[in-house]
């Protein structure tokens, strides 16, 4: 028997790969920006589309923002330069590149 594929439909989904680990228990909180509350793989209010153009930024107290959510957040008076979740401070984490996997940077 010989098969012909006349059509190919594919589909993907990609997930922001943010640690949160306790997401995969189905807590929707989890999986969302604090500030816009759209969900990671969504994009803020400022951009059209999801991905690259709409990164997620990490602060070192562990919190995650749409990048574009958070600076316009710390660019207010009313922020005093804090975290909006727990008003630490605003400190970007470093980034390291998990090298056993070659993947995206983990928090």
């Amino acid at each position: 028997m010989k098969v012909v594929v006349k059509n190919w439909h594919a589909i993907a989904q990609w997930k922001w790969d943010t640690g949160n680990n306790d997401a995969d228990d189905g807590d929707v909180e989890g999986d969302v920006c604090g500030i816009c509350r759209v969900p990671y793989e969504g994009c803020c209010p400022s951009c059209k589309v999801p991905g690259d153009d709409c990164p997620l930024i990490w602060g070192e107290c562990s919190h995650v923002f749409h990048m574009h959510c958070l600076l316009k957040w710390i660019g207010t008076a009313a922020s005093k330069q804090q975290c909006p979740m727990d008003r630490r401070p605003w400190v970007t984490a470093e980034r390291k590149v998990d090298a056993t996997t070659n993947s995206a940077p983990t928090p």
